[in-house]
């Protein structure tokens, strides 16, 4: 009885490990759109509303779903504190702490990481271009992510379930 029951916890936890697993390839080009809307937004409200950077990304952090929500709110609280961060420090340092609570790659990442230097150091249509060129970019990884999707999701659940299995039999 007991040796079944540890077959049976040992099979489950390879098959959930699996499931996070697909859950992960699921949730990155979710989260890529989600990214993509952020930008095109945040380049709106540069462009036509003239909304200061951290009042933008606080617009935009309050708009949108965890964890991204994190990253963009702490990015403005880090501009608007009494240390008074500039764009770059303040985005790279919300990398740093909310990054890993993705599911996004090294990538995506790098794309908001180059946008860090550009955002509010340089003139309104110089940002606007920058901002572009990242959403560009997160299209291109978009598409990526969404075919990584299709070959790894269902594998992953599959094989989570088979690796419990082996280790099972490899066991008893």
């Amino acid at each position: 009885m007991v040796k079944l029951l540890g077959m049976l916890i040992i099979v489950l936890s390879g098959t959930l490990a699996g499931f996070n697993k697909a859950r992960q390839f699921e949730r990155r080009p979710q989260q890529i759109r989600e990214l993509i809307l952020v930008m095109q937004r945040l380049e709106t409200e540069i462009s036509y509303g003239f909304t200061p950077l951290p009042e933008a990304l606080n617009k935009m952090g309050s708009q949108m779903q965890e964890p991204l929500k994190s990253f963009f709110i702490s990015a403005a609280n880090d501009m608007n504190s009494p240390q008074g961060l500039t764009a770059q420090e303040s985005i790279q340092q919300a990398l740093a702490l909310h990054w890993k609570r993705t599911s996004m790659k090294a990538t995506e990442r790098e794309v908001l990481h180059q946008l860090s230097f550009t955002l509010g150091t340089s003139d309104r249509q110089d940002q606007i271009k920058h901002i572009a060129l990242a959403a560009q970019q997160l299209k291109h990884e978009e598409v990526a992510a969404r075919e990584e999707l299709e070959k790894y999701g269902r594998l992953s659940k599959n094989l989570g379930l088979l690796v419990g299995v082996l280790i099972v039999i490899l066991i008893f």
